[in-house]
Order: structure tokens, then C-alpha cells, then sequence
């Protein structure tokens, strides 16, 4: 009997002792097995990361819908989509109001600028408001186009005074301190190098902007301020194609041309260019200024497609962003709507429109364009994809 009850007591242990050992063992594949829901995410993950940067970014462009990649094609002031006199802050409103106009990208001038610590806030709450991240762009050349003495951010020469120096290491510095102090405040997009070679001595609205009047020279200048912007992590923008330093007369008041040849500009204007183009240059800027003798149709620069597509993207090679000046210059107010300006450039081959007069109105134009087949989606596409890529570049994406 003793001897019954001894291999009964065996029994119940080894039972017991092989039911632990089994919950032991589902409870480590347990924790060692991915949740269902956070494995898909790691799948995709991992996916995206198998794909090329195109691939990608036309994952992307396929899931947005059209208003999206419309608004994408926008770099804006704060205060025209939000309807605030002065933004210096970013709240409640810029989330609403990036809701409402999902924008490509925001340009800042010297009234958003109060402090570095301000600056530094208001940037960073506007990213993380945005569902695809911003482009955030200002204009800081050095000399007399400097936004961002309030922020404490060093005031550079003017270009007149590197290119006088006649070393393009120069240009190199001052495009590196510009990145790293650009960077450190939030900013992503810097609206330089001016790449115009100044040929009319009379020209004061680019004047001392510009590296100077020698086209070799001054595209070796060009070349070496874009190296020192971008591999610090700022996209420059070579402005104001296809080159504003033969005119006489400003582009921000009213019409404005120039009257080089297309063999002039070839020969000239359009070198520096082309280096900045070369050294991989994010943005090129196309100014509102008209070319009387070297292209057919006598309209500015940023609605033709001779110059946009033809010239610039097609001869030239250039595979970035090709941006407006801002439209509310009276080179372009004054002799077109909202509407025609906005689907003409868009024609002509422009990928953003900096600062539209009226941002809702830009949107329809271009929407209702497409609609009646004026322009295609895929010409919209085109455009979203080179913007995507560039934010894909610059670490802004994925």
C-alpha cells in the first residue's frame, strides 16, 4: 500500500513538474514573439528602408490626395495662411491653420524675429504641427539682406566684399557659418547665394549682393557658398535665374527687364548658375524679370516655360526645386491675377510658388486647372516628387 502511494506522490510531481516547464515555455516564446500590430509596423518599416529614395517618395505622392500635393507646391509666410498681422509665435492658430493649408513650406522675415529663444520655439512648434515636414526658409545673404540680427545669428559681408577677395574659399566659410548657425535655430531652406553676375554698374537692387561683375570668377564663388551651406545641412537657393544683374529697374516695384541675348546669357549669366547647379544645388530662384531679346514670348522669367522647363530643367540639367521670387512683387501684381500667375507658372514648369498673394486662391486655381484638364495631375506629381526628394535629402523625411 505504502509502496502504491509513493509512485502516486512520483506521478503528481512529474505531472506538476512538466506543467510548469510547459507555461514556462510559452510564456518565453511569448516574449520573444512580436505583437501582431507592432510586427506590421516593423514590416513596413523595414520595407521603406529597402526602398529607393524614389520609390519611396512615390509611396508617398500616391497616397496624398490632390489638395495635398497642391499645398505642397506652397512656401508661405505665417501670417497668410494663419490671418495674423505679425506671427511670432506658434500656437493653436499655425496648428488650425497648417490643418487647413498643408503647405510646403514657411518663409520667415525680419518682423517674426523677437529673440533666438522665440525663434527657436516658433520653429519647432510649427514642424511638429505640420503632417509632412516643413521647408523653413529665410533670406540671409550677408550685407543688407539680413533677417536675423535679433536672433543673435552673426552678421556676415556682403558678397561684393568675399568676391573681391578673390578666394572661393571664402564663400566657402561664410556659406558654412551661415548652415551651422541656420541649423541650431530650426531653419532648413536659405534663400542664397545671389548668383547674378552684376553687368549694369546702375543696378542697385542687386548691387553689392552680388559676388561681382566676372563670370568665371563668380561662379567659382557661387559653387563653394552652395558646398558650404548644403554639406552643413541647409539647401541653398542660387537666385535670381536667369540672372537680375543687367536690369535697371526693381522687380519688387513693377515690370522689369533685361535685354541680353540668349548667346549673352550663355556666355555669362548663366555660368554661375550652372556651378551652383553642378555642386548639387537644392532651389533655383527665377526672378520676374522679363528677357526682351532672347526668348519668344515677352513674359517674365517665372511664367515661361522656354525659360522653366526648356532652359533651366531640360538644357541645364537641373533635377531640384525650381521656386518663384515672391508674387507679390509688382512685376507680377500688376499686370496678372492670382489665378493666371499661379497656373502660368505651374505651366511653365515652376515646382513653388513663394508666398502667393492669396494662398486659397492659389490652391483653386491650380485645382480647377486640373479639373478641366488644363494641367494634368501628373504634371502636379512631377512637381511633389522633386519637393519630397529634397526633404528627403536634407533628412526631413524618412
Amino acid at each position: 500500500m505504502k509502496k502504491k502511494l509513493y509512485f502516486c506522490i512520483i506521478f503528481v510531481l512529474i505531472i506538476v513538474a512538466v506543467v510548469i516547464l510547459i507555461n514556462k515555455n510559452i510564456g518565453n516564446r511569448q516574449d520573444s514573439e512580436p505583437n501582431p500590430v507592432t510586427d506590421s509596423t516593423n514590416n513596413a518599416n523595414t520595407s521603406n528602408e529597402t526602398l529607393t529614395d524614389e520609390k519611396y517618395v512615390e509611396q508617398i505622392v500616391a497616397q496624398m490626395s490632390l489638395d495635398e500635393k497642391i499645398f505642397q507646391m506652397m512656401f508661405v509666410t505665417p501670417e497668410s495662411i494663419t490671418g495674423v498681422g505679425q506671427v511670432i509665435r506658434a500656437g493653436t492658430g499655425t496648428e488650425n491653420a497648417l490643418k487647413k493649408y498643408p503647405v510646403g513650406g514657411i518663409i520667415y522675415f525680419d518682423p517674426n524675429i523677437q529673440s533666438r529663444d522665440q525663434v527657436v520655439e516658433m520653429i519647432s512648434n510649427t514642424q511638429k504641427f505640420s503632417k509632412i515636414p516643413l521647408f523653413i526658409g529665410v533670406d540671409e545673404e550677408g550685407g543688407r539682406v539680413s533677417r536675423l540680427g535679433k536672433a543673435g545669428i552673426t552678421q556676415q559681408p556682403d558678397m561684393k566684399s568675399i568676391g573681391q577677395t578673390k578666394d572661393p574659399q571664402k564663400a566657402f566659410e561664410v556659406g558654412a557659418q551661415l548652415a551651422k548657425e541656420l541649423l541650431e535655430l530650426g531653419f532648413n531652406v536659405n534663400f542664397a547665394p545671389v548668383a547674378d553676375v552684376l553687368t549694369n554698374d546702375e543696378n542697385n537692387v542687386i548691387g553689392d549682393r552680388a559676388f561681382g561683375s566676372d563670370a568665371q570668377l563668380d561662379s567659382q564663388m557661387v559653387a563653394q557658398e552652395v558646398k558650404g551651406l548644403q554639406s552643413n545641412g541647409i539647401s541653398a537657393a542660387l537666385k535670381h535665374f536667369p540672372g537680375h544683374g543687367n536690369t535697371s529697374t526693381d522687380s519688387h516695384e513693377g515690370y522689369s527687364a533685361s535685354s541680353r541675348t540668349m548667346e549673352n546669357l550663355e556666355s555669362c549669366e548663366f555660368l554661375p548658375f550652372k556651378a551652383g547647379i553642378d555642386a548639387g544645388v537644392d532651389f533655383v530662384m527665377v526672378a520676374h524679370i522679363t528677357l526682351t531679346n532672347a526668348i519668344d514670348e515677352k513674359v517674365p522669367a517665372t511664367l515661361s516655360q522656354e525659360l522653366v522647363t526648356q532652359q533651366l530643367k531640360n538644357k541645364m540639367g537641373f533635377k531640384g526645386i525650381v521656386i518663384t521670387d515672391s508674387c507679390h512683387m509688382g512685376a507680377i501684381t500688376q499686370h496678372y491675377t492670382s489665378e493666371q500667375m499661379t497656373v502660368k507658372a505651374v505651366e511653365a514648369g515652376i515646382d513653388m510658388i513663394l508666398m502667393p498673394k492669396d494662398v486659397a486662391v492659389a490652391h483653386s486655381a491650380i485645382k480647377n486647372a486640373v479639373a478641366n484638364g488644363e494641367i494634368t495631375e501628373a504634371r502636379i506629381d512631377h512637381s511633389v516628387k522633386r519637393i519630397l526628394l529634397t526633404k528627403v535629402k536634407r533628412n526631413l523625411l524618412r
